[in-house]
């Protein structure tokens, strides 16, 4: 009997195993080009050419565009979603900083509300020189509490939209100047969770956070992590939830609603098959499994270097 044979079999099968278990670029490689249909032309380069040329050349551009969407699990709004930069809108239990400066100090000075607080020996220079604004809470209908205007409605706004409104509100009450009106999110933050390197909660300073920064800030996807299904939970201004699925494989993936991440927004990496199937072993099962792998690589090793024969 030939028992070389006998112990090769084992390995031979076990390194079919593992390199059949290895993800092929498909499922790891983010904006793929995933065929020629999808190139599109630039119209640009093509200076010397006619007029006629030129509109062809963007009908093309469009329809390869369109015609491409179509060809991923994603249908992504094009029109809606590839015009003018991206602006967060106001939702309920946001906070935000609002500020009021003018040359007029004595105008300016009841819309800027001061967080009350109590000198001490030991703050009294702190307090006197860094003096901290209240933020105003969007309560569950929508509106903040304004100092003399009472209730004003944001939720639905962006932050340029809020300036412009209360810009008006307040151009009767300075004579000499437009003030200037700043807005700022001072709780925005998103949840990243699943297979990525460091799942949490994270807060931006930057009201502008795409998909793949705040993956980054998360440490990137596991080697395990299904990048074309990575779910986003969602509650928009006005209190509907949704889910939004996304491709990161997908070059389209920039025109998704779920490409910037608005604030609250719970993102979460589903693991693939093989940390599916690892999972349903447990340390017992898996340390049996490396102890054989590397019994069969031993035995294999020395019976090559030996060359023993039964």
């Amino acid at each position: 009997m030939n028992y070389n044979v006998i112990f090769k079999v084992p390995f031979l099968v076990l390194t079919i195993f593992l390199l059949a278990s290895c993800a092929g670029v498909k499922d790891i490689a983010y904006f793929q080009k995933l065929d020629n249909s999808t190139e599109r032309s630039n119209p640009q380069k093509n200076s010397l050419g006619s007029d006629s040329n030129q509109a062809s050349s963007l009908n093309l551009q469009k329809s390869t565009v369109l015609s491409s969407q179509s060809k991923f699990s994603e249908n992504y709004d094009l029109e809606k979603n590839s015009e003018g930069l991206y602006e967060a809108r106001i939702k309920p239990k946001d906070m935000l900083s609002i500020t009021v400066v003018s040359s007029e100090p004595d105008a300016s000075r009841m819309y800027n509300l001061i967080m009350p607080q109590i000198e001490t020996a030991s703050t009294q220079n702190i307090l006197s020189t860094q003096p901290t604004l209240q933020t105003y809470e969007v309560d569950n209908d929508g509106n903040i509490e304004f100092p003399v205007f009472g209730k004003i409605k944001v939720a639905g706004l962006t932050r340029g939209e809020l300036e412009s409104i209360l810009h008006k509100k307040l151009a009767s009450a300075f004579t000499k100047e437009t003030p200037i009106i700043t807005i700022r999110f001072t709780n925005y933050s998103v949840n990243i969770l699943g297979e990525v390197l460091r799942p949490g909660k994270y807060e931006t300073t930057n009201d502008r956070l795409t998909i793949f920064e705040g993956l980054a800030l998360a440490g990137d996807l596991t080697i395990y992590g299904q990048r074309n299904n990575v779910k986003v939970l969602r509650e928009n201004y006005d209190g509907s939830k949704e889910y939004i699925t996304l491709n990161l494989n997908d070059r389209n993936i920039i025109y998704s609603p779920a490409y910037y991440l608005e604030q609250n927004d719970v993102v979460y990496v589903e693991p693939n098959k093989s940390k599916s199937k690892s999972s349903n072993y447990g340390a017992a099962e898996s340390f049996g499994i490396s102890s054989l792998s590397v019994l069969l690589t031993l035995t294999s090793i020395a019976l090559t270097v030996f060359k023993v024969k039964f």
